[in-house]
């Protein structure tokens, strides 16, 4: 399906690819192909939005003939640069893909439309999607709990999450705390990144794969807000092929898969606003319950001594809105207390925002470290609730004012000569120069004195060595990391390679070490600790090419989203060598 425009020498079309039926909610590719070109151009993807598009690389195609007729060499070079791109359809029937401007050295081209035909899913019992939420009705503000299950019957691939709660502006998306360590990252279609368990249950007599996981919604907005079903497409296998051959039939042959859909039923939320009246002055936007205790060490001290002050906040699972207590406006405190400006910061320890700081009594009239309140709305009791602590008792003594003679001791009284010398110490009984020893030093006996020689003549000649095997052997960490970035390709490619012959389950792992590998060689990073986002920007910073960047991303994002079970992505000789070549074509790009 191509629609071309010619300018001049230069040609720019779109391409779909549309040898297999593309779905609703399913991958499809979306070429930029550019004629007479060997540049990428600067498309505008714009009138694409409603399609999710995300780029999947770019490929120099240009090609170089040489023929050689009766002794004479003709050259022809035909210039061909694709830019590709992964699009989503979420309608069916004959769809059009908007023609979209494609700057190229300056000048723009416009591809022409594109008509696609889109298939809806056929319905399966093999899959079965419940979504829900935590609370059908809820305050302004109040965070609510967004539950999706996936319960998969079969054996399925290339599974995708349509999920409209999280794709409208409606609500502020938050990530709920996620406790099992075995919870692993997965991108939806809209490219929010979501922290995904997976198990097996018995749902009735029939047993089932569960992936499930939570987001956390917050109203923006009161009033009804209705929310769309979610959807979820998946690649079911049906069957098998048969095919001619022994080996494959010996084996059971091809899987036959087919394209399903299922959907959840549709959600409303009653956000009701946070009423006016009775609105205490220290409230600042919580919203549910919260506990708040307080403890101080030590608890018997001397005006101006340091009070460590520990205050804990509970009682809710989301504590991130939770602020540092305004000490300062509570007026028992700033009468009595002094508080330092600098605080710590908060850390988050078995269910309690705990809040640490250093407080010091400015009179000894002080009994007690007053209640700090917290304020918050108990959507529960549909009204403002201020909690406090408990106030920790004090002893507070007045401070001992130091006098000079305090800091000199006691004046001398004068005694008899044998008390003297007992308090003077052993130097009372030495009053003669008798008790001095000749301590000076000579330059000539310590350089040949036997036992000094020794000392200094060894260092003295490990130096001399150390300076001449220098220029040899000396390695300085800057070499080190010229040459880590210098082998950095190819000890990735090597990598990638090796990638083929090991266990299909731990392949995406494998690609992922590598590609992150590079980028942690090649730009002097923490491979470790390099996400998605990291690798993406790292590329565009240093090769321009965001395009390379988000194929890039999108490949990692893809990977850990299929750790858990072969659905998302098939890591074959043909992806491998995809990869290398978009690494190869990183490290072209990279400005020097």
């Amino acid at each position: 399906m191509l629609a071309p425009q010619a300018f001049c020498q230069v040609q720019v079309y779109s391409q779909v690819d549309n040898s297999e039926d593309i779905y609703v909610g399913q991958d499809f590719a979306f070429h930029i192909i550019i004629e007479n070109e060997d540049q990428p151009g600067r498309a505008d993807l714009s009138p694409l939005k409603d399609f999710n598009p995300r780029s999947s690389g770019n490929r120099d195609l240009s090609q170089t003939s040489v023929n050689i007729i009766n002794g004479r060499t003709t050259r022809k070079t035909i210039k061909r640069f694709v830019m590709s791109y992964v699009l989503i359809s979420k309608k069916e029937g004959n769809i059009t893909i908007p023609s979209i401007n494609v700057d190229v050295g300056g000048t723009v081209y416009k591809t022409d439309p594109l008509q696609i035909n889109v298939l809806k899913p056929d319905q399966t019992d093999k899959l079965e999607l419940r979504v829900a939420l935590s609370e059908k009705q809820c305050y302004l503000g109040q965070p609510i709990i967004l539950n999706v299950k996936f319960l998969v019957y079969a054996e399925v691939e290339n599974f995708r999450f349509d999920i409209p709660a999280l794709n409208g502006g409606d609500f502020y998306i938050e990530d709920p705390d996620v406790s099992d360590p075995a919870a692993k990252p997965f991108a939806l279609a809209n490219g929010v990144r979501v922290l995904t368990t997976h198990s097996r249950v018995l749902v009735g007599d029939r047993e089932a794969v569960l992936l499930e996981f939570d987001k956390v919604l917050i109203p923006k907005r009161p009033g009804l807000i209705s929310i769309d079903p979610s959807t979820v497409s998946a690649d079911v296998v049906v069957g098998m092929i048969r095919s001619d051959s022994v080996v494959d039939n010996l084996f059971g042959g091809q899987k036959r898969y087919k394209r399903f859909m299922v959907s959840s039923q549709p959600l409303q939320l009653n956000v009701m606003p946070l009423p006016e009246e009775q609105k205490p002055d220290g409230f600042y936007g919580l919203l549910g319950r919260y506990t708040i205790s307080a403890s101080a060490e030590p608890t018997t001290v001397n005006v101006g001594d340091p009070i460590t002050m520990i205050i804990k906040v509970g009682g809710n699972k989301f504590l991130k809105p939770v602020a540092w207590p305004d000490l300062e406006a509570i007026p028992e405190f700033a009468e009595n207390f002094k508080i330092p400006d600098q605080k710590s910061s908060p850390a988050v320890e078995d269910g309690f925002k705990v809040f640490t700081q250093t407080i010091r009594a400015n009179n000894d009239k002080v009994s007690r470290i007053p209640p700090v309140p917290l304020s918050f709305f108990d959507p529960q009791k549909g009204r403002y609730v201020t909690v406090s602590t408990d106030p920790v008792q004090l002893k507070v003594a007045p401070t001992k004012v130091l006098t000079g003679a305090d800091l000199e001791g006691r004046e001398f009284v004068p005694v008899n000569r044998e008390v003297e010398a007992i308090r003077k110490g052993i130097s009372a009984n030495y009053e003669s120069q008798d008790a001095l020893v000749n301590m000076g030093f000579s330059l000539s006996s310590a350089v040949f004195s036997s036992w000094l020689t020794f000392v200094w003549i060894v260092p003295l000649l490990l130096l001399v060595s150390s300076i001449c095997a220098k220029p040899f052997v000396h390695v300085t960490p800057e070499k080190l990391a010229a040459k880590t970035k210098r082998l950095a390709l190819s000890r990735t490619v090597k990598a990638l390679h090796r990638i083929a012959s090991a266990d299909s389950r731990q392949k995406h792992d494998l690609l992922i070490a590598a590609m992150t590998g590079y980028i942690g060689d090649r730009f002097e990073k923490i491979a470790g600790s390099l996400t998605p986002d990291d690798c993406s920007r790292i590329i565009t910073d240093s090769t321009g090419q965001k395009d390379l960047a988000d194929n890039f991303k999108s490949i990692i994002e893809q990977c850990q989203g299929a750790r858990f079970a072969s659905m998302e992505i098939n890591i074959d000789s043909k992806k491998i060598t995809e990869v290398i070549e978009l690494i190869k074509c990183i490290e072209k790009n990279i400005k020097k």
